[in-house]
Parts: structure tokens; sequence; C-alpha cells
């Protein structure tokens, strides 16, 4: 199996050619539905919209917004312009807007005037107080300026970019530092997806519905460019991820193929209406995004009946999956396992932390040359910053972060090994466990532990679970009972938060201050 040479719009136009009127895109919360000749019309629509004002190639459009049709179709327009999509997280307020817009020297930004979720207009105009820099040109979803760019669209130039032009700026979250824009390629993007497809065995006759947000390259990518590169019917249940609409589409479209992270999924299964519907229809699908609880898993297989359901696993800088289980892989491997590498892919461990290498490595840091030399070294390799092993038959586990691990008194401890074990406790719905500084022995763990509906439970019961089945020094030193975690719009985990809570409320900022070597 061979590397595609192709761009993206390149694939838009043999899918439009070769499915005409199979369906493409559902919005079921817009109450849309467009076949691949439609959404191949639409997207040509809005390229001409944007080179009416003077857009063009190397050009950066920003996209603001949940999960629409319009996402699709500015994605795949700016790709057929030869312009840059950046992608801007719908949880940004002014600060991290205005560091996206003057970083990425954006000239368009296409945006929603509100949601549920905030006034984005509101929120473009007080970054542009201070901003040193602002896009030549906005224009709202919600509002006649984007017919307005519609109507005063010109004639295309034929696309001649190379599949190795940069078609794509994707910020990572920022959690030490400023955020840093990392460039993908068409070559990037249109490989990773097409193998992803290739693992999930997907054809035109599936239908994926993705819950999970475009910003991110598991909407983006692994969702949208593999539905685009195989034909698979793209269905958005609802703007922003809601376990309800989730299920209700799985039900009402046939779904064969869901994504989701862990959190989506316990929250599906823990709805009270799980039992009201159907989902014999699902086939496979992708949990990923986070650290994948194997009880979570084993779960989704059994209850939702998805028998191939797959884990993958990867990074924004790689395109981003790395590694992937297969759909016809055993279920202890999908359930213990990250999976193998994926094809065309090179992944080794070096002092613990996975790398990799191939097509998949991100171009670089957007106007940070210092900080891509961080990432990527003399050889082209990746350095991912995670903690895995690898088995004898080449199937990973990620054990942690580097800067995850907690050190208690000599003792490596991995917060996953933690957390897989609480999941084994039927009370348990989910759980986050991270390390507190304490004097005594450097560090201690900390379990946020959300307990099932209608359960109750109390802290000495967890630690007394704990202490007949895990080493001592695995037993949480403390335990806090929550109804949800701090964490990013695409569902990530943000510890370092549960972290600072800790230290304020249980007074260990003079334990947080001691130096070490």
């Amino acid at each position: 199996m061979e590397l595609l040479e192709i761009t993206i719009p390149e694939a838009l136009a043999r899918t439009a050619a070769r499915l005409p009127d199979h369906i493409a895109l559902v919005s079921r919360h817009q109450g849309i539905r467009l076949t691949w000749q439609q959404l191949a019309a639409q997207v040509e629509q809005v390229a001409r919209g944007f080179t009416g004002l003077c857009l063009g190639p190397g050009d950066r459009i920003g996209m603001w917004s949940s999960n629409c049709a319009q996402w699709v179709l500015v994605q795949l327009a700016c790709a057929r312009i030869g312009a840059v999509l950046v992608n801007v997280n719908p949880a940004y307020r002014s600060h991290e807007l205005r560091y996206a817009i003057e970083r990425s020297k954006m000239k368009l930004l296409v945006l929603r005037d509100f949601d549920a979720r905030a006034s984005y207009r509101s929120i473009l105009e007080q970054a542009l107080e201070s901003a040193t820099a602002a896009p030549q040109h906005t224009i709202f979803l919600d509002d006649p300026s984007w017919q307005a760019m519609l109507d005063g669209g010109r004639a295309v130039l034929p696309f001649t970019a190379s599949n190795h032009d940069v078609v794509n700026i994707q910020y990572t979250s920022g959690t030490t530092g400023s955020p840093k824009g990392v460039m993908l390629t068409h070559r990037n993007l249109i490989n990773n997806a097409w193998l992803i497809g290739e693992c999930l065995r997907s054809t035109e006759a599936d239908v994926l519905v993705m819950p999970v947000p475009m910003y991110h390259c598991f909407g983006c990518v692994m969702a949208s460019l593999q539905c685009v590169l195989r034909g698979v019917t793209l269905v958005m249940p609802a703007a922003a991820f809601d376990a309800l609409s989730t299920i209700e589409a799985i039900h009402q479209e046939r779904a064969t193929i869901l994504f989701g992270v862990p959190t989506m999924f316990i929250a599906q299964l823990d709805h009270p209406e799980f039992s009201n519907f159907d989902f014999s229809s699902l086939r496979t699908g992708i949990m990923a995004g986070a650290s994948c609880p194997i009880e979570v898993m084993r779960k989704v297989v059994d209850l939702m009946h998805c028998p191939e359901m797959t884990i993958a696993y990867g990074q924004t800088e790689a395109s981003p999956v790395i590694t992937m289980s297969r759909a016809d892989d055993s279920l202890n491997l999908r359930v213990t396992t990250v999976g193998c590498a994926m094809p065309h892919t090179e992944v080794q461990i070096v002092d613990g932390e996975l790398c990799t290498r191939g097509y998949l490595v991100m171009k670089g840091y957007d106007q940070d040359p210092d900080a891509t030399a961080r990432a990527i070294d003399a050889n082209g390799w990746l350095h991912t910053g995670d903690l895995a092993t690898v088995r004898e038959d080449g199937y990973y586990r990620i054990t942690g972060r580097l800067k995850d691990m907690v050190i208690r008194g000599g003792e490596n401890i991995y917060p996953r090994e933690i957390e897989e074990f609480f999941f084994t406790n039927p009370k348990v719905a989910d759980v986050q466990v991270f390390g507190v500084p304490d004097v005594k022995f450097g560090e201690a763990l900390s379990a946020w532990i959300k307990l099932r509906a209608s359960e109750s439970a109390t802290e000495e019961e967890m630690r007394e679970f704990c202490r007949t089945r895990i080493s001592y020094f695995k037993v949480p030193a403390y335990i806090r009972f929550v109804d949800s975690f701090p964490m990013t719009v695409t569902g990530k985990i943000q510890k370092f938060k549960m972290r600072e809570m800790e230290i304020e409320s249980r007074n260990l900022v003079a334990a947080a201050a001691i130096e070490t070597a």
C-alpha cells in the first residue's frame, strides 16, 4: 500500500465524481443533508467567495465556531484556493483569541455571532481592543456577511499547490507557555486520514457519527478528511457534545462508526435513556484524545454493540495518529494497548519516551524554529513526551507523560495504572489520578472520583478497596468526589488545574515550594 500523493481538493473531486448522489454530510442540529455533488458545489462557492475577498495561496483563514456544516465548507474551501486554515478553539476568550490572531497573521476570521457557549462577537471586540494586528475581514456565519461573501465571489484560479504545502495550522493547548502553531501539510493530513480509514476498513457504506469538535484533529482529520477520501457519510449530532443527541443520531442515522473521547462514551453509557436506543448498526469506531480506560472500552464493545471499536494514539504534531488498533484485533489487544504503528510510520522508544518518524511528522511550529528543533531531532524523529512500553508483537501501551509520572519516596507510580484499577470498582464512573507535593515523600497521590448515578461512597471505603488490591504506595493519600473534571473543549483532562486546586485547598503550598535538584 503506497502513500497517496494528492491534495485535499483532488480528494474531494474524486469522491464527488465517484459518488455524486451519495449523502456526504448531515448536520442534524441545522437540518442540513448534502450529497457529495452538493457538498463539492458549495465548497466551490465558498472558495469563490474567498477569492472575491482577494484571498489566495498562503493566506491564513481562521475558523472559530462549534460544529456546523460551514466548518467543513471552510476547511475544504481553504484547501481549494491554496490558503491555510487556522483552527481556533471555541473555548478561547479574548486573551487567547488575540494571541491566535496576532501569531497566525490571519487575513480572514470566520466565526459565529454567539452560541450557548459564548458571545463570540463580544470576545472578538475585546481581543481587538489591545491587539497589534487584526484580520482584514470578519465573516459571521449568523448574519448577512456570510451570504454577502458568497454573492461577491469570483472565479477561482486553477489549483497548483504541492501536497507538501502547509494547509492547516492547529494550536497546541498551551498548558505550559504560549500555544504553538502546528503546521500540517496536505500530505500529512491526507495520508493520516486515509490510513485511519484502512484500519477501520471504512467505505461509502459507512455512516460516521462525530460528536468531537471540528477544530481538533479528531474532527477535521480523523473524521472529516477520512470521509472525504473514502466516501463515508459524516454526521454531526449537535453543535457541541451532547450525550442524548449523539445516541439519537446513532439510532436514527443507523450509524456504523462512532468517534469520541472517553468522557463522551462514559456520558452516553450513563445516560438515563441509553436503553431506549438501538445500537445494533454500529460496527467500529475510535476512542482517543485521552487515556482510554479499559473498563469503559469493554462496555462500549458489549453494551453499544460495537465489536470492532478501536483505540488510536497520537498528537497534533503527528497529524495526528501514530499507533492504532485494527478492527480485527482481539478484544484483549484493543482494551490493553493503543495498537501498533500505523502503516508507513516508524516508532521507537528512547529512554522510555515514544518517538515517531515519517510522512506524518509536522512541517514544524509556525515561526518558532527553536521549539521545532526541540520537538524534532536531527534525524527527523518527533519526540512525543509520552512514556510508553512495547510488547514483543509490536503493540504499545502509553504509561503516562514524562512529567506525569509520580515519584513517591523513590517509588515510580504511573497514574494511568491507578486509574485503570479504580475502573474495576462498580461504583466508579470516571477517575483522574495525579501527583501533589508532599513534605515527607516528595510527592503523594491524589484521586478525583466521579461516582455513578445514585451511588455513594466514602474516602475510607475507596482506600480500603485499594489496600487489599494494590501496593500500599499506590493508595491515594487524597480522595475527592466530584461531578466533573476541568477539561478542554476536546475532552482532554486538565490535571494541572486539579493539582493547583488540591495544593490550595489542602494547604500544600509549603510542600510545593520545596526546591528539588
